[in-house]
């Protein structure tokens, strides 16, 4: 019933040779690179530092309007949002150089993890 640990070691050989060609044959293609890609990245790069404007901007004038500390707050949390923007933006360009596939880039080719 046993082929004894030679046997075992040529099968799983040959087992691993079939399954290295069935992952070549089955490879999907390489993905080129357009404008419209770059052109995506852009837009989430100035999204997000937007949003953190205007989320510091928004949270100072509630703050400045509850506590009476007209332009403090505003100014203050104006500039955390803008500061806040720009380290999203730094992330978001050091994990493009590097090569690693953010989550939109994966729902983009349609491949979760598989």
């Amino acid at each position: 019933m046993s082929d004894g640990p030679e046997g075992t070691e040529s099968r799983m050989a040959r087992l691993e040779a079939k399954l290295a060609e069935a992952r070549l044959r089955h490879a999907p293609p390489p993905r080129e690179v357009h404008a419209h890609d770059r052109a995506h990245v852009a837009w989430r790069m100035v999204i997000e530092l937007v949003s953190g404007i205007g989320i510091g901007f928004g949270i100072g004038l509630g703050l400045d309007v509850l506590f009476g500390t007209r332009p403090f707050g505003l100014v203050l949390l104006t500039l955390l949002g803008f500061a806040a923007g720009v380290n999203v933006m730094l992330r978001t360009a050091k994990e493009i150089q590097e090569g690693t596939p953010s989550e939109t880039e994966e729902d983009a080719n349609g491949d979760r993890g598989v």
